[in-house]
């Protein structure tokens, strides 16, 4: 199997599991993603659709973190770099082979903004079973950071609240 069929089919899985657990009475899931290297959590409620990287058009004196607009199923997206909008610095530049990897998660609709997240890697479902224990967001942290997880190795992952993110001058504020 070559490893352009496995991350379809590995797609194909999530998008499949993605759809049963919406149809189901789950209090809290989320869709695990990696970006520059950490581990975060989208809650599921919050989040859209999953796309393969696809073309994306830059747009003129914008942030470094946007990306620029994608055509996903006949929508424009404004395509944001969280993982560069939360830590310009510490971000790597990604290689040809990560941005293979890379997949465009984007916000439920019912957040009002037509946007798309690069995610490194997708990384399945999580369900609060999951985790050991739950802390509120380091002190400083921004807005839209929720509760930080503790998963059975020892890993943190951060909580992301969509919503709240989608509403921060920052992330509404794309020109530079």
């Amino acid at each position: 199997m070559t490893k352009k069929q496995a991350l379809r089919d590995l797609q194909t899985r999530l998008a499949g599991r993605l759809a049963s657990v919406q149809t189901q009475a789950v209090a809290v899931a989320w869709l695990a993603v990696t970006m520059a290297g950490r581990p975060y959590l989208l809650p599921l409620s919050q989040s859209g659709e999953i796309f393969p990287l696809s073309p994306i058009t830059p747009v003129p004196y914008t942030q470094a973190w946007f990306c620029g607009v994608a055509n996903l199923r006949g929508g424009l997206f404004g395509v944001v770099d969280l993982a560069r909008l939360i830590e310009p610095a510490a971000t790597p530049v990604r290689h040809e082979s990560a941005w293979a990897q890379a997949r465009l998660v984007t916000l439920n609709a019912d957040a009002g903004v037509n946007g798309a997240l690069v995610v490194d890697r997708l990384m399945g479902l999580r369900r609060q079973e999951a985790f050991l224990s739950a802390e509120p967001a380091p002190s400083g942290s921004p807005p839209y950071f929720g509760q930080c997880f503790l998963d059975r190795e020892g890993r943190p992952w951060q909580e992301i609240d969509l919503y709240a993110l989608s509403q921060t001058p920052a992330f509404l504020s794309i020109g530079r």
